[in-house]
């Protein structure tokens, strides 16, 4: 971080935008790769939600959402990135940079990670707890309803199909339409005739948990008591790009963010990572969004080598110009060195 005393204002080589796997993965590459990186989170996000973490080699799943994000932010602190509990209200392009207005004053950066995600479309309570009977990714979560009855809520192309979905795991699968009609398509109402799914016209008018707090059933307005373990909303979603169509990021007509294969949107110096952007909603998937758009910054902020181009307008690098890395940033590099040698 670079602070003017003439102005107080603060400059970061990389400011990303969102506290969650991605931007955090994308803030640990930028820092140990020798740049000012501080993330911006104003808190919460699907990640924080998480009950137990499945699917992230190496993690245990009695890891929460909560747990595995309190320890990726010691990690990119630890290498001297700045982690700020702030919301970033409006980005602008200033002099090549980006100012960011936050809730707590006004930063600048050369570069810009937006990693703000989505919000999953909620159905109207009642309603089971989130993560002891109410999930949202599929591929997370299936595994735990393996051979135990399972809800879907929705009435749409997708909850339809993932209610066949679920009959790889279970064969009892109910698609509540809670008092909606159905708006599938003809081809998916002729599939969905052809799976063993019941359809339940009823809107769910109680919930019953178990001491644990898991779902035990959901009763219904026409009297009837259905026994689930759990199962999932489909109510769509929505993508949290403010940020990027104010700075005319391209968006898909789905409103997530067009980027290529590192990260890169259709801004200069503006990248997007994680949920925002059209992939699977997944957390390995989200980090490896993160560490690719942590090396293409590297590549674009990097001090050496020099291009041909630069040695031809001003000669030699001089040895008193080495190491590129600014010097708070080594100094924090040599206390990580002797904590891990502690």
């Amino acid at each position: 971080m670079t602070t003017s005393t003439d102005t107080t204002e603060t400059h970061y080589e990389v400011a990303i935008v969102g506290g969650g796997p991605a931007g955090l993965t994308a803030a640990l590459y930028a820092a140990r790769l020798g740049h000012e990186t501080a993330v911006f989170d104003r808190g919460g996000g699907r990640a924080a939600m998480m009950t137990e973490t499945h699917n992230v080699i190496g993690v245990p799943e009695s890891v929460s959402g909560n747990e595995f994000l309190e320890t990726a932010v010691e990690q990119i602190r630890s290498y001297g990135a700045d982690y700020r509990r702030e919301f970033v209200t409006a980005i602008d392009r200033c002099d090549g940079s980006f100012e960011l207005e936050t809730t707590e004053g006004t930063v600048f950066a050369e570069r810009v990670v937006l990693a703000t995600g989505f919000s999953d479309g909620r159905p109207d309570p009642p309603l089971p707890r989130t993560g002891r009977g109410l999930h949202y990714c599929l591929h997370c979560d299936a595994y735990v309803f393996v051979d135990e009855p399972v809800y879907v809520m929705g009435h749409g192309d997708s909850a339809a199909t993932v209610a066949m979905l679920m009959l790889n795991f279970t064969d009892d699968v109910d698609l509540l339409l809670r008092g909606a009609d159905p708006d599938w398509s003809e081809e998916t109402d002729i599939l969905l005739e052809n799976h063993p799914v019941d359809v339940v016209h009823e809107d769910v008018t109680g919930v019953r948990n178990g001491g644990d707090g898991w779902l035990e059933a959901l009763e219904f307005e026409d009297g009837a008591v259905r026994e689930y373990t759990g199962g999932f909303a489909m109510y769509g979603s929505e993508y949290n790009n403010d940020l990027a169509a104010s700075l005319g990021a391209e968006l898909a007509d789905d409103g997530s963010v067009v980027v290529d294969d590192h990260g890169r949107t259709s801004v200069e110096g503006l990248f997007a990572v994680g949920d925002l952007t059209p992939d699977h909603n997944q957390i390995p998937v989200a980090m490896g969004q993160g560490a690719k758009a942590g090396i293409a910054l590297h590549k674009s902020l990097r001090e050496f080598p020099k291009s041909l181009a630069e040695l031809e307008r001003h000669g030699a690098v001089d040895p008193q110009d080495v190491p590129g890395m600014a010097a708070e940033l080594r100094s924090q590099a040599s206390v990580h060195s002797a904590a891990d040698d502690d």
